[in-house]
């Protein structure tokens, strides 16, 4: 085995969480081949003496346990507890409490699921607000919050100085519907960090304080059949599903995107050892578009033709195809026997009146 960072070794061998072990190294109570440790030092287990408070840590060879919970209320998320009220070791039989830890907190009077394991590593990533195993509750309120007051929530709210994450808060549905009232309300919040008492602290500052408060899941793990006070090892599938939910380690930070090209300075080639010129600013001129007159083309004179001009006789225009039509005299010519309009024709008289005279009787004389 390598040497690696104390803290994560004493992880592993379940000591405790990452920040607990700090804890432990900043009071001095851990010591690495006599010399007392400090933060960030490597140490391997297999070869070195790492001691805590004068107790050998061997390194673990059995696999490690992982309990899952349902934490009743009046109950303390600790080990052991100064005032003598019970913990959540008092849940979990005697022969499977060593090297057990909870992972997180919940405070008295929360109820829900809790982890123990004595593996420090995953403890760390599990609650670690960086590695993004989010949790998951279920809380009454009293009255119904306005939904200016929720979206407030959901974007973050200052809580001793300092801003809350943002969070998913949600109308908890039931079988009849959202379970809503005038009295009470439930809601579900997700949160992707755990702060004392954040979820009481959160409804408070908008005047509807918490009646009930209780934890569903932990990351993808969840149990709806665990009654308050009962217990059951998580299954390898779930310890794998959990691991893969978490693995990556923390995310990469993202980076800051360079400054614009303006904002660069521009880099101007001169001699070694010569300050370079400040560069003088000019305005652009503003020079006023130039009127172009249109070009006149000159008209190309034609000399004239010599002799006196031809006189053009009129085109004469083709008969029609087949004649005129029969029945109709043509243009400018009377009918063969028929006397024009308004004129009798020679050597007759007319029969009566009707065609090319007016009516009545001839005149006499």
């Amino acid at each position: 085995m390598s040497a690696e960072r104390l803290q994560k070794v004493l992880a592993r061998a379940g000591v405790g969480s990452r920040r607990k072990i700090e804890e432990l190294i900043r009071e001095g109570r851990v010591t690495v081949n006599g010399q007392v440790a400090e933060i960030g030092q490597s140490a391997d287990l297999a070869v070195e003496a790492v001691k805590v408070d004068d107790r050998r840590v061997q390194p673990s060879s059995k696999a490690h346990r992982y309990v899952l919970i349902y934490k009743p209320r009046g109950c303390v998320s600790t080990v052991t507890d100064p005032e003598g009220r019970p913990t959540v070791l008092d849940v979990v039989p005697q022969h499977l409490r060593t090297g057990l830890k909870p992972v997180g907190r919940l405070d008295f009077e929360t109820e829900g699921l809790l982890l123990l394991t004595d593996d420090g590593e995953l403890a760390h990533r599990v609650a670690h607000p960086s590695f993004g195993c989010t949790k998951t509750y279920e809380v009454k309120v009293r009255g119904r919050p306005a939904d200016a007051e929720v979206a407030r929530l959901r974007e973050g709210v200052s809580i001793e100085g300092r801003l809350t994450r943002p969070a998913s808060i949600l109308p908890r549905i039931g079988s009849k519907g959202p379970r809503q009232s005038v009295a009470n309300s439930w809601w579900v919040v997700t949160l992707g960090e755990g702060r004392t008492r954040q979820i009481r602290e959160m409804f408070f500052r908008i005047g509807h304080p918490v009646q009930r408060l209780r934890r569903v899941a932990i990351g993808p793990l969840r149990d709806p059949y665990l009654k308050q006070g009962q217990w059951r090892e998580l299954e390898d599938h779930e310890v794998d599903l959990l691991r893969n939910r978490l693995e990556g380690g923390k995310p990469a930070r993202k980076k800051q995107p360079s400054p614009p090209r303006k904002d660069r300075a521009p880099k101007s080639k001169t001699a070694k050892g010569r300050p370079p010129k400040a560069a003088k600013a000019r305005s652009p001129k503003a020079r006023p578009p130039k009127a172009r007159p249109p070009k006149a083309r000159p008209a190309k004179a034609r000399p004239p033709k010599a002799g006196p001009p031809k006189a053009r006789a009129p085109k004469a225009r083709p008969p029609a195809k087949g004649g005129p039509p029969k029945g109709r005299p043509a243009k400018g010519r009377p009918p063969k026997g028929r006397p024009a309009k308004g004129r009798p024709a020679k050597g007759r008289t007319p029969k009566g009146p009707g065609r090319g005279t007016r009516r009545g009787p001839p005149r006499r004389g």
